[in-house]
Formats: C-alpha cells, sequence, structure tokens
C-alpha cells in the first residue's frame, strides 16, 4: 500500500530479459538517491512509477536494487522497459506514517496520454486523456495517481477518445518527480481512486449490497 507521495527519483541503471522468449519478463536494476536504500530489504515493496515491485536483490555501496517484472505488468505499464529512464520512488506505507496522498495500491489501471503540459502563474497544468473506461471513477475534486504521485482533479470533459482530467501541479512538484519532464503526447501511468472503485461495483451490482440480509 502506499499515498502517492514520491520519496525519491530513481533511474533504470541496467535491464535483462529473463528469458529467450516473448513470454519471459525482464530484470531491471534501478539506481536510487544517496541514502535510499539504507532501510529498505530483500522482499520489500517499492512504487516505481505507481506499479508495485518486489525487491529481490540490493547493492547498498553502489545504491542499486533489482526487481523483476513480468510480461503482464509490462504490456499494462509505461516507463518501465528501457534503460536510463528515470522513475518516481515510493517505498510502501508503514502503519505509523502519514497519509499525505490518498490510498494507492500500486496497481496501474491504464495508460494515459498527455495532451497538454503548460505554465499558468507558478504552477504548471497537467491535462491528460484517459482510456473511456476509467472516465467513470474520475470527477472534480477526486484523486487520481499519474506515475505514481497523488494529484487531485480539477477537471474532467468526457469525449469519443476518453476522459481528459485536468490537474494542477505546484513547482515542489514539478521538481520532485519525473512529471516536470512531460509534454503532449507523453504517455503516463493511471490509478483510480480506490474509493471510487468500490461505489462503482456497489452501484453495478444494484440496491442489494444496501438491504439487511434479513
Amino acid at each position: 500500500m502506499f499515498t502517492g507521495i514520491i520519496t525519491g527519483v530513481g533511474r533504470i541503471a541496467d535491464l535483462h530479459a529473463l528469458g529467450s522468449s516473448l513470454d519471459h519478463g525482464k530484470r531491471l536494476t534501478i539506481e536510487a538517491p544517496p541514502g535510499y536504500l539504507d532501510d529498505v530489504g530483500l522482499g520489500d515493496s517499492i512504487a516505481l512509477n505507481g506499479a508495485c515491485m518486489t525487491v529481490t536483490s540490493l547493492d547498498l555501496p553502489a545504491r542499486r536494487f533489482s526487481i523483476d517484472i513480468s510480461v503482464e505488468s509490462l504490456t499494462r505499464t509505461t516507463g518501465l522497459g528501457q534503460s536510463g529512464t528515470p522513475v518516481n520512488l515510493e517505498k510502501a506505507l508503514r502503519p505509523q506514517d502519514r497519509l499525505g496522498g490518498h490510498i494507492v495500491s500500486g496497481h496501474v489501471d491504464g495508460i494515459g496520454q498527455v495532451t497538454h503540459f503548460g505554465q499558468v502563474g507558478e504552477s504548471w497544468e497537467l491535462r491528460v486523456m484517459a482510456p473511456p473506461e476509467l472516465g467513470k471513477y474520475l470527477a472534480y475534486k477526486g484523486s487520481i495517481t499519474v506515475n505514481g504521485v497523488s494529484l487531485t482533479v480539477n477537471r474532467v470533459a468526457d469525449g469519443a477518445q476518453g476522459c481528459e482530467f485536468s490537474i494542477n501541479l505546484i513547482p515542489h512538484t514539478v521538481e520532485n518527480t519525473t512529471l516536470g519532464t512531460l509534454q503532449a503526447g507523453s504517455v503516463v501511468n493511471l490509478e483510480i481512486d480506490t474509493v471510487a472503485r468500490y461505489v462503482e461495483r456497489m452501484l453495478a451490482s444494484g440496491a442489494n449490497f444496501l438491504k439487511d440480509p434479513a
């Protein structure tokens, strides 16, 4: 479990195939910021661009850790398949931590495309086109995770191509995550709000959820 508050920006240092066929995944070696891995152990969960991964090896002197990612995960995410790519990092939530963002599972629901990224005053406006099937989960002042970053939706507009939503990025977010490198045409990982997922399930199943079993 995560909160969508990025705690560091790493880099994919190496990428190796886990086998010779298209059914095999990849092993990624990530270079982390200084001191980032001091409290990390084997088997710990770290979100990379919003995708929850398991630490399979650690090299503390080199500030590196490795994860194994399946073909399924590679096809359903973006930004994890090329060496040299910077990635947002977040360690798994601990019971005593502050819930600074919102509840994030680290399971990517879809890939969106940036339609606009531009400065407005001291901040930046980011607009993303989400797949049509995710539109019903997006609402004004609701939460959305973009490349692992917890953000608040400022506007939604449904259309034939999907649901375009707009968010505001403060300078701190631009400077301390990879979102500052985005531009029109960039693709991003999206995770919808967990609460919205359960609400949709209850509504789709009818009023039986609200009735007394007796």
